[in-house]
């Protein structure tokens, strides 16, 4: 799997840390901890990931000691992430500050818990203040034909390219969720799709639409066995593979279906989270009950999925078109 061939390169480099008390070497045992507690790959990757940052920050101080660190330390953290600049010379979002933030609180209070360290230095830090943000984007139903008319069909990679458009909007799985499907997840006579660990490493069943089971049996007949041709053994399951034979990865799903959005000319930009917002709104809309959506979407709170009750607008238009008391006179 993507993830977890990524975590084991970053596990390389923790693992080589000799000092006990070092943060690394410290950093490496929290990661099995997490793993043994059956975190997924992708959680444990991205919380590496994160650490890690963490740990070169403390080693510019010259920090090298988990016990060295100090509620200073971390502030002064705090401070930096609030003024830190990405290659594109933007700031990181609060949420990801927040993120980032709460994975160095956890990996203190493991490490206070486990008695490596004699006091938590995150105790009673205050976090950022996450904002309530709506979907900058959505794409009503005319601009999601539009982008689904992008690929060439007469092509086989292009077969395939649609199928992979048709699946996000019709079912709203997340990138990585696509990716890691595998032929016997689908279920085209009862018209289901099994996500087996999705986020939250939790399995879930999501509904497919009929022409979406149509692009994607046509992708299965006729483009499928080429690529597979091409491919490993170990891909024989995979359900969408790339040109190569090999299961597609979700940073290329990510390019691919901002540059078929580009394409389409519609004035909007985003990649596979625009589909999955556009799905959801679009249930809504037609009726569909809150709490499906939040199935569906594998929402573990309901309240992560009431943020489409305000981005589906149509009610509030027609009520205030109905209501208001400033009408148009001639």
């Amino acid at each position: 799997m993507f993830y977890k061939d990524l975590l084991e390169e970053t596990l390389k480099d923790i693992r080589s840390q000799k000092d006990p008390l070092s943060i690394g070497y410290l950093l490496g045992r929290y990661l099995e901890h997490l793993k043994v507690r059956n975190y997924t790959d992708q959680t444990v990757y991205s919380k590496a990931k994160t650490l890690r940052q963490f740990r070169c920050y403390c080693e510019e101080l010259g920090i090298t000691q988990a016990r060295q660190v100090t509620r200073e330390t971390i502030l002064n953290y705090q401070s930096h992430l609030y003024h830190y600049k990405k290659a594109d010379g933007k700031g990181l979002s609060v949420g990801t500050q927040k993120s980032w933030l709460s994975m160095v609180r956890s990996f203190f209070g493991w490490l206070t818990r486990e008695e490596h360290i004699p006091h938590n230095p995150t105790a009673n830090i205050e976090m950022p203040r996450k904002e309530s943000r709506l979907p900058k984007m959505i794409l009503n139903h005319d601009e999601v034909e539009a982008v689904m008319n992008v690929p060439d069909v007469a092509k086989p990679m292009g077969i395939r390219n649609r199928a992979i458009l048709e699946f996000l909007y019709s079912t709203g799985v997340r990138r990585t969720e696509l990716c890691s499907l595998n032929l016997g997840d689908v279920d085209s006579v009862r018209s289901l799709v099994r996500v087996e660990q999705g986020k939250g490493h939790k399995d879930r069943y999501v509904p497919i639409g009929s022409r979406a089971l149509q692009w994607l049996d046509k992708y299965l007949i006729e483009v499928r066995p080429i690529l597979l041709a091409e491919g490993t053994d170990d891909c024989e399951q995979a359900l969408f593979l790339n040109a190569q034979g090999t299961r597609i990865k979700p940073s290329r799903i990510t390019h691919q279906v901002s540059q078929w959005i580009d394409k389409a000319d519609i004035g909007k930009s985003g990649s596979c989270h625009l589909f999955r917002h556009s799905f959801a709104t679009g249930l809504l809309e037609n009726g569909c009950d809150i709490r499906h959506i939040q199935e569906m979407l594998g929402h573990e709170h309901l309240e992560t999925t009431q943020v489409y009750t305000h981005v589906s607008l149509r009610e509030l238009q027609q009520a205030h078109e109905k209501c208001h008391p400033a009408k148009i006179s001639l």
